[in-house]
């Protein structure tokens, strides 16, 4: 019987260019908690904390870009998270700072985006959609950055929109010879301002991990309004999972409304007054800073402590129904996020690592899949777990299903998946199914790999 192959080569990123991010250690893909890796269909960023290096394995010859972000040297501001933004045509990275700032960059190096959301540091940039189907009522895109017991949402058509006009501007100055060279309306100079919502959720202590995992109805006493609640899911140390419900609103309560009325109200008067007794001279105005905006209302859903388990790292399912969360115990949680309970239980994964996929097993093992192209049926929802400390990945059925294989990976590898592809909740009829994947990469031979959707 010939042996199966699980995994399937795609190609090797090892160039120069990777020395600068400490290639040539064993182990240097992993080693260091300042890399990040954020993964497209075929490229990779690779960053540290002042550098994002993009590299192709699909084309050998194609030139690696570099981009070294302006941070503030005072501040000691250094990037803290990365991910693409892939829409239809357009790619673009975005990158997250120790300081709270969102940085936009073309794959040319340019600057597109730059914009203050909160002065925290910014721990994942997270990238998501689901489409309305029999669970959830509406359709929703969303790119959502997570900092210490906060998380922030911006729309994706926002994203979108900001980007396009970039990009037409872009071109249109570039071939208009007579553009106004150094004004403050070239692209990259002048930045919009993105609208998003913002919410605390550091009620059971500071989050190590965040997500939305999607809409929810509102509460049963709460006023019906056009304003959407969704259901967000944080871990950490003080609480290994606790879930909250954010409101759009941030004039929603009783409390909130009459604080919105009363204090400025009241800090005005004090200011008139305060003017009229010291009648001081106006000392020289000061360079305006960026402003940040309020907390819309985030509500207590549930609590789990389980001292001293802390939970580290929170993944989600493409619909956002399961979180496949890992804690310091070296166990991994499987959590319906809509019940709120735990479903399943993994123990003895130090370190571990997981992502969801799709594999092949619902296809009847008697007909031939040459001929006929998969449709979304026959894949069935799996958990990639990579154990680094025993050297293997398993792939498991969801949610109660067997171990369905395992693969051997070397020491210095790392389970990848491309980012979420904006517009993608919607293909058309006509066109095939595309899964769930999931890559290793090799750090220390640079080669990358595919694991093969079918067990056959």
């Amino acid at each position: 019987m010939a042996k199966r192959i699980h995994l399937t080569e795609l190609g090797c990123i090892a160039c120069e260019e990777l020395s600068e991010l400490g290639a040539g250690k064993e182990g240097w893909l992993v080693d260091d908690p300042n890399l990040l890796c954020a993964l497209d269909s075929h490229s990779l960023a690779i960053a540290n904390r002042f550098l994002i290096l993009v590299v192709t394995w699909a084309d050998p010859d194609a030139p690696r870009v570099k981009i070294r972000p302006d941070l503030s040297p005072i501040e000691a501001e250094s990037i803290t998270a990365i991910e693409w933004l892939v829409f239809d045509d357009v790619r673009v990275i975005a990158a997250g700072t120790s300081c709270g700032y969102l940085l936009v960059y073309s794959l040319a190096g340019d600057l597109i985006h730059k914009q203050l959301v909160y002065p925290s540091r910014i721990l994942k940039l997270r990238v998501r959609g689901t489409k309305k189907d029999v669970i959830q009522e509406t359709s929703s895109e969303e790119f959502c950055i997570v900092m210490p017991g906060i998380i922030a949402r911006f729309d994706g058509s926002n994203i979108q929109s900001m980007l396009q006009k970039w990009f037409q501007e872009s071109n249109s100055h570039f071939w208009d010879q007579k553009s106004k060279k150094g004004s403050s309306d070239e692209p990259g100079n002048s930045h919009q301002r993105l609208p998003y919502q913002i919410w605390n959720v550091n009620k059971y202590g500071t989050c190590a991990d965040a997500a939305i995992t999607g809409i929810m109805p509102p509460p049963l006493l709460e006023l019906q309004s056009s304003q959407r609640y969704y259901c967000a899911v944080t871990i950490g140390e003080d609480a290994v999972i606790s879930a909250y419900r954010l409101s759009e609103d941030r004039s929603r309560s009783l409390v909130g409304a009459i604080l919105s009325k009363v204090v400025p109200a009241t800090v005005s008067t004090i200011a008139s007054f305060s003017k009229m007794i010291w009648r001081s001279d106006q000392s020289p105005k000061k360079k305006p800073q960026a402003k940040t905006q309020s907390f819309a209302r985030a509500s207590s859903l549930t609590c789990i402590k389980d001292y001293p388990r802390k939970g580290e790292k929170l993944t989600l399912s493409p619909s956002g129904t399961l979180a496949a969360i890992t804690d310091s115990l070296g166990r991994i949680l499987l959590l319906d996020t809509q019940a709120l309970v735990v479903v399943r239980l993994w123990k003895g994964y130090r370190d571990a690592s997981c992502v969801f996929m799709e594999m092949l097993v619902k296809k009847d093992k008697g007909k031939s899949i040459s001929y006929t192209e998969p449709v979304k049926g026959d894949y069935c929802l799996c958990l990639a777990i990579h154990a680094p400390r025993k050297g293997i990945i398993e792939v498991w059925q969801m949610r109660t299903g067997p171990r369905l294989l395992t693969i051997q990976c070397a020491k210095g590898s790392k389970l990848l998946q491309p980012s979420y592809r904006f517009g993608s909740t919607s293909p058309s009829s006509s066109s095939p199914y595309i899964p769930l994947e999931v890559f290793l990469l090799n750090g220390d031979s640079g080669q990358i790999s595919m694991l093969n959707r079918s067990l056959h």
